[in-house]
């Protein structure tokens, strides 16, 4: 398949490595120092399922110099898929279909704003990764899994509908996991709840999973966090399983104790974070439909001076 994958970054990298080894016509859509060492020495990644060197890659910060392809994944930091999604339109042809892979429950519909609802697929993946340094990705846990189907409400173009097996086969054959779940809309939020309320105590304390999980304060804050984004969820229309919660604790129980999301990695090294896409999210999507959301208003006030410090 030709595939664009935009962001160079952990996910990004991740997947476009597995992709490109396995002999799929991959170009990474990146900028700055990353586009810089891609270009000069490729990618590494360095992963708990096996290491891969790309000595050399295709990679550009101009998509229109790309042209249309199959499959594009959106591995950018859900801060900037507003910016970028524009730019990805001379990717764009018949059949082509467009996966985000943000934290957060807004990208697919910021996409289609841009792109229109043809190409648009609701996604997310599931993963424990970091950006090194530039060109340089490390995979720590989970084995990389992408999940995918159509928007609820929203289907996608036929063509685009037809070649929905064949990305699932496309991404099982570069070794990684790939689901079609039933509900993209349950699957989405499902994520959602298992990342954010971890990630932000996680953030909040300076702790890694394992004493956040252990502590009784901390894994009782977890918990009221948990809670809060279940009612969100409930309020925008998500049919929580009824064992949501439990599943989540058991997930939890289970992480690396020593290692944190993304979120909380960004924010503890006050690196631009996908912070507004998911705990500041939780508060606004709370207040726009009537739902309190305590625990996130305060971990989200106690945050806010590193997220500014980003800046």
């Amino acid at each position: 398949m030709r595939i664009a994958v935009v962001g160079a970054g952990a996910v990004g990298g991740v997947f476009g490595a597995r992709l490109a080894a396995a002999g799929h016509d991959v170009t990474f859509i990146a900028r700055g120092a990353t586009l810089a060492v891609l270009r000069a020495r490729g990618m590494q990644l360095d992963s708990v399922h096996g290491d891969v060197q790309l000595p050399a890659v295709q990679a550009t910060d101009d998509p229109s110099s790309v042209g249309p392809v199959d499959l594009v994944l959106v591995g950018v930091k859900a801060t900037q898929v507003v910016a970028i999604a524009p730019t990805l339109a001379p990717l764009l042809g018949p059949a082509t279909a467009v996966i985000p892979l943000q934290n957060g429950v807004e990208a697919s519909v910021q996409l289609a704003a841009a792109l229109g609802n043809d190409h648009i697929l609701e996604g997310l993946c599931r993963v424990i990764a970091e950006q090194a340094a530039p060109g340089h990705v490390r995979h720590m846990a989970v084995t990389p899994l992408l999940e995918f189907g159509p928007r609820a409400g929203h289907p996608p173009a036929p063509a685009v509908a037809a070649a929905i097996p064949a990305i699932a086969e496309a991404v099982r054959g570069a070794g990684l996991q790939a689901l079609i779940p039933a509900d993209m809309a349950v699957a989405l939020w499902e994520k959602f709840l298992f990342i954010e309320p971890i990630g932000v105590v996680c953030a909040a304390t300076g702790e890694s999973f394992g004493p956040v999980r252990t502590v009784p304060e901390t894994r009782e804050l977890v918990d009221r966090a948990l809670d809060e984004v279940i009612a969100v969820g409930q309020a925008v229309g998500v049919t929580w399983p009824a064992d949501a919660k439990r599943t989540v604790w058991q997930r939890y129980d289970g992480l690396p104790p020593d290692e944190r999301t993304s979120m909380a990695r960004d924010l503890l090294a006050r690196r631009p974070s996908e912070f507004e896409a998911q705990t500041a999210a939780v508060g606004r999507l709370g207040r726009s439909f009537g739902v309190p959301t305590p625990v996130h208003d305060v971990l989200a006030a106690l945050l806010r001076p590193r997220v500014i410090a980003a800046l």
